[in-house]
């Protein structure tokens, strides 16, 4: 069984040797994801609840590219600055999360300069993330 990694425009474009997502047989994990716009790359405000906005929407690009979805997930890594910033994030979280919703954990941590909010997950997915041509 090979790893294949998956990579989408959608979603900000990593900046170091590591793949935005790999798939390996039924398992696909994909690389921590913030508030960065993939268009601009910009973070889209200093503000937690759109920086987790954008932050789910960047990992559900990479799992639409893996021909996947939120109800693929079944865990997420949840990383804040500030603990002060758990209860706006977990609403924004709560209202995009389908059933069964994944495991979760959150971590309070150091993030690069600007950034409120990280994460990364895990999915089980049983079609191949590339179409046959």
């Amino acid at each position: 069984m090979t790893a294949e990694a998956i990579s989408t425009e959608e979603a900000p474009t990593p900046r170091a040797a590591y793949s935005q997502a790999v798939r390996r047989g039924p398992l696909l994990f994909l690389s921590g994801q913030v508030g960065t716009d993939p268009r601009t790359g910009r973070l889209v405000s200093e503000n937690v609840a759109e920086q987790t906005r954008q932050t789910l929407a960047n990992l559900g690009a990479v799992l639409a590219a893996a021909n996947s979805s939120w109800s693929d997930v079944v865990s997420v890594r949840v990383y804040l600055v500030d603990q002060a910033d758990y209860r706006e994030m977990n609403a924004v979280y709560d209202a995009a999360m389908v059933r069964p919703y994944p495991a979760r954990t959150t971590v309070y941590c150091g993030l690069n300069p600007g950034n409120r909010v990280e994460m990364d997950l895990v999915a089980v997915v049983d079609q191949p993330a590339t179409r046959p041509t």
